[in-house]
């Protein structure tokens, strides 16, 4: 197998590469630089490539093909950026790099405390010397029902965490799982946004999922819930979710991702204008948390999704099934 990884940062994920590389058994050229249709030939005599969460669409996964490339795995565990339908009339095969679910969920928990807490808010005031506590009040984890909003691997490790906490767990999924019964219950997604003080995204970025949480949907949650979203941007309706922040309905919002971020992580933009109005805006509230598309990002994470993805690859160059293949339908 002949690898091409595209963005690849020197930082993290180059030493893993370099490794498996030796003990797998396999080539590698990669760039730093995002997949386009001008940076394209790099990939010229490679069979496979690697790619992180930039969009691949029809037009460049068929300039691709033109260049021998047979295989795609993206080194994440989300795959909506790939046009899968696309890659399948043109016989490229594509895999996802799943990782451990404990950093997002520890992640999920961190945010739900600090959105809570008002961490923001405090944290921001005690940089200008105001200590007072007027407006800083928080409530404690243990008195709130938490709605979890699909139990997958992350969910599932969501709520195992959430029920140390001691607090009421309604969760709702299309495949309820027997092992959680005894920490949550499942019921169906309106009763559980109408009954949560907490709100906690862990569905998968599908058509059907987009914008699952919208402005009919905020109108059923209780007034001040906090809506937490560490799993993919497209399940929120961004400007429903700022009306009802500025209403006061939703009362606290901590983000992990938001809708069209792409291009934007995981590039220094400090000394630019940012080129996404509402991440601005969001930015701007007091009582929002804002994270640049981080909460997988653990060494063990890293090391995990290069490997998979590598492997997925491998898989591929010898006609063998792989468990992380992923197809249109």
């Amino acid at each position: 197998m002949k690898l091409f990884a595209y963005a690849v940062r020197d930082y993290d994920e180059l030493p893993y590469l370099e490794a498996l590389s030796k003990e797998l058994g396999f080539e590698f050229g990669y760039t730093s630089e995002y997949p386009s249709m001008s940076n394209a030939e790099l990939a010229g005599g490679y069979d496979s490539l690697s790619i992180i969460t930039n969009p691949l669409d029809a037009e460049l996964l068929a300039r691709f093909h033109e260049l021998g490339v047979r295989g795609v795995s993206t080194r994440t565990i989300g795959y909506d950026h790939i046009d899968l339908e696309a890659a399948e009339r043109l016989g490229i095969r594509v895999a996802n790099a799943p990782y451990p679910p404990t950093g997002v969920a520890d992640y999920t928990i961190m945010m739900i405390l600090m959105a809570l807490r008002k961490a923001k808010l405090i944290s921001a005031a005690a940089s200008y010397q105001d200590f007072g506590l007027t407006g800083k009040i928080g409530r404690p984890l243990s008195s709130c029902t938490v709605g979890v909003v699909g139990t997958g691997q992350i969910g599932e490790a969501v709520c195992r965490r959430l029920a140390g906490f001691g607090c009421r767990i309604l969760a709702s999924d299309p495949y309820e799982k027997d092992a959680l019964r005894d920490i949550v219950e499942y019921t169906d997604l309106d009763t559980l946004l109408a009954a949560s003080d907490v709100v906690t995204l862990h569905a998968p970025g599908l058509p059907q999922n987009t914008r699952m949480i919208d402005a009919a949907a905020f109108a059923r949650m209780k007034e001040g819930v906090v809506l937490v979203n560490a799993a993919r941007g497209v399940l929120v309706d961004t400007a429903a979710l700022m009306d009802a922040i500025e209403s006061g309905h939703v009362g606290a919002a901590a983000l992990d991702t938001i809708e069209n971020e792409a291009n934007l992580y995981y590039h220094d933009l400090s000394r630019k204008a940012l080129p996404n109005r509402d991440r601005a805006v969001l930015m701007s509230y007091p009582n929002v948390i804002v994270t640049p598309h981080m909460a997988f990002y653990t060494d063990e994470a890293v090391e995990s999704m290069v490997a998979n993805s590598c492997r997925a690859l491998l898989a591929f160059s010898r006609g063998d099934d792989s468990p992380f293949e992923v197809h249109a339908s």
